[in-house]
């Protein structure tokens, strides 16, 4: 029977063309050139807090982070970055505001980039010459950051608001100092709290150079909305191939962050999945309280070390072909839990066991497999 032409539209394809861009490298860590996107975070502890500092930086490492950020806006903040940056097992980005010379205090500790914003660095066009000589002998990348609160003055005036214009013009003007001495190891990030005002700005800025470029909507909220609003960006970047580092700026915990910013990409197939819940809304055919009983899954497989499916279902309609789907899985009702292993029912157990008993079955269905690297994030 030959084919009938229904009209369609070609499908898209799986993995989005990725922009080319240069490649730079933030310590081990390589930016752009067809890298995977990397997942970053900033530390909220002072800086000159060396302990504190660390404890937060090997947290987020633990939850997939590929690159932290810490700020130093102060002498003691500088003093403390040659211990960090040893004792780091990520790379160390210091940013930096206002006092131009912490620039060479970093790089001469060793970090593995350097974040300016020149929009507010007093007399920072008379210093260009010379952190572009320190960074090209350290070969560490300078981070152009131009952010809506920050703009320069100037284009802040000429455009009278932080278009998507005024941003990318900011950006290519002080990508520009650089330029002039021979400097391109550079990265970009335009930020803006709103989504598709940012997302209109590094597409812009997509067409005018080939710098790798950062994304993030700035101050984006709490968790809840934060969340959504950096997935509804970054989503429309990374599937036109727009976008080499990410960090979801939540008011939130790094950590969270760095788990909103891990499963984003997981979602979009453009990093491996590791855990993952999927459990249903609910509906008036729940014999069960899903939402309890998908909060305590999620609580029991938090940190589990192995890239599994797990499902949690709570009726008859849909439950048995979703948890069939799933490495494990529950199909719940009448009080009781149906557990499913790659799609067969292993066994039958009272409500108050599910968990238990999908525990159970993970441990012995990965017991012989290798944990993934950076537990459940990364």
């Amino acid at each position: 029977m030959p084919a009938i032409d229904l009209g369609l539209p070609a499908p898209l394809p799986t993995t989005p063309v990725r922009r080319r861009t240069r490649r730079i490298h933030v310590g081990d860590v390589p930016v752009g050139g067809g890298a995977p996107v990397s997942v970053q975070t900033m530390t909220t502890t002072n800086t000159a807090d060396i302990d504190a500092t660390l404890q937060q930086i090997a947290e987020v490492t633990a939850a997939g982070c590929d690159i932290v950020r810490v700020a130093v806006p102060t002498q003691d903040d500088a003093d403390a970055l040659p211990a960090i940056v040893a004792k780091s097992k990520l790379p160390v980005i210091a940013d930096i505001h206002f006092q131009p010379r912490y620039v060479f205090t970093a790089i001469d500790a060793g970090c593995a980039a350097v974040r300016v914003n020149p929009g507010n660095i007093k007399k920072f066009d008379d210093r260009v010459a010379e952190i572009a000589k320190a960074a090209q002998a350290a070969r560490v990348p300078i981070r152009i950051g131009v952010n809506a609160g920050s703009l320069d003055q100037r284009l802040l005036a000429k455009h009278g608001a932080a278009t998507p214009q005024a941003l990318v013009e900011s950006a290519l003007w002080e990508c520009s100092l650089f330029e002039e001495h021979g400097f391109r190891n550079i990265k970009i990030a335009v930020k803006h709290h709103d989504p598709m005002t940012m997302v209109s700005a590094n597409r812009l800025l997509a067409q005018q150079c080939d710098y790798p470029l950062h994304l993030g909507v700035t101050e984006a909220g709490p968790t809840f909305q934060g969340s959504i609003k950096s997935a509804v960006a970054f989503s429309i970047l990374l599937s036109e191939g727009i976008g080499d580092t990410i960090r979801a700026s939540l008011s939130a915990p790094p950590v969270e962050q760095v788990k909103a910013g891990c499963h984003i990409l997981q979602s979009l197939g453009l990093r491996p999945r590791k855990l993952e819940i999927v459990s249903c809304p609910g509906c008036g055919r729940l014999q069960v309280d899903i939402h309890h009983l998908a909060a305590r899954v999620e609580a029991a497989f938090d940190g589990f070390p192995h890239p599994l499916r797990v499902a949690v279902m709570g009726c008859v309609v849909n439950g048995p072909g979703e948890a069939r789907e799933a490495d494990v899985g529950v199909s719940c009702g009448n009080g009781k839990g149906q557990i499913f292993v790659h799609g067969e029912v292993v066994r039958t157990v009272p409500e108050h066991r599910v968990v238990d008993a999908l525990i159970e079955e993970a441990l012995s269905l990965t017991e012989d497999t290798p944990s993934a690297p950076g537990g459940e994030g990364s």
